[in-house]
């Protein structure tokens, strides 16, 4: 990582660790030349961002390297994002250019990373939130892997806002719920829109999301086995007729049971629909309407 004194040697333990983690996480094949650019843009980020710290009073760069995860884990983007999205705030935020960005990293990397720094520095949180959706909209024209940086940049930020003002905190919930949430739908990241829902309730709605949470967590073992009796017979079916399937139960989300309570106008104990079951099927894709119905 080279000689720098900004990190104590609990950080450079902590930027070491994140960086593993992100490693880790890669699932698309990558070639010494990816490993290599990953490498790069790492130690170029973790430089130049070595005099920064987040709110919560921990090295700026884990932020980076943390979206770049997001990138890789959840939303399944390959080399090039990862690359640009360890970078994404260095053009704006450090002494680090476009230029350099483009010299060493390649046209297409440069023209990622610039269209974030022009998607912040357009944006305006003093504007109608429907104009900011504009301009995060127009991005897309350019490349998609832009907005789903710039997705997973928001995910991480909502995931540590705690550390934000209270003000700041709903300022930014509301942009989120607004803007990010339904962008999320649009583009079939459904996990992450749930998760900015589940995010925005636990900042706007507090008491109600705890109140809720805790109703799930007091149900939970009454839930888990309903769902493993629901789950049998459709096991013994899927064995019988000897399909690759898997099976998985999971509890509705917490923004979602609070909307079923608001619309139907009922307390939590009225609520009965309150897990979800996806059956996965491996099978060829030209078998899969006949099998599925």
């Amino acid at each position: 990582m080279g000689q720098v004194v900004s990190y104590s040697i609990e950080d450079k333990k902590l930027i070491q660790r994140a960086y593993r983690k992100l490693l880790r996480s890669i699932k698309s094949g990558m070639d010494d030349e990816d490993r290599k650019n990953i490498r790069m843009a790492f130690e170029l980020a973790v430089e130049a961002h070595q005099k920064q710290r987040r709110k919560s009073g921990e090295p700026y760069i884990l932020h980076p390297i943390e979206v770049a995860r997001i990138c890789a884990d959840e939303i399944g983007l390959g080399p090039t994002a990862i690359i640009a999205a360890l970078l994404h705030d260095v053009v704006e935020d450090t002494e680090v250019t476009q230029k350099e960005i483009n010299e060493k990293f390649g046209f297409r990397v440069g023209l990622i990373v610039d269209g974030l720094t022009k998607l912040d520095g357009s944006y305006n949180s003093d504007s109608p939130q429907a104009e900011n959706f504009k301009k995060v909209l127009s991005t897309l024209v350019e490349d998609v892997r832009v907005v789903l940086i710039k997705m997973a940049d928001r995910l991480h930020n909502m995931r540590t806002l705690a550390a934000m003002p209270r003000h700041k905190q709903l300022k930014i919930a509301a942009e989120t719920d607004y803007i990010y949430a339904p962008l999320a739908h649009r583009l079939g990241l459904y996990n992450i829109k749930t998760e900015f829902q589940n995010l925005c309730m636990k900042i706007t709605e507090a008491e109600t999301y705890e109140k809720i949470s805790q109703q799930l967590h007091q149900s939970k073992r009454e839930r888990n086995k309903y769902i493993k009796e629901f789950i049998k017979p459709l096991s013994q079916h899927l064995d019988e007729v000897k399909v690759p399937y898997r099976i998985l139960g999971r509890p509705k989300s917490i923004f979602s049971i609070w909307n079923k309570i608001k619309t139907k106008k009922v307390p939590f104990e009225e609520i009965y629909d309150l897990f979800a079951v996806r059956i996965i099927l491996d099978v060829e894709p030209k078998k899969e309407k006949q099998i599925c119905w």
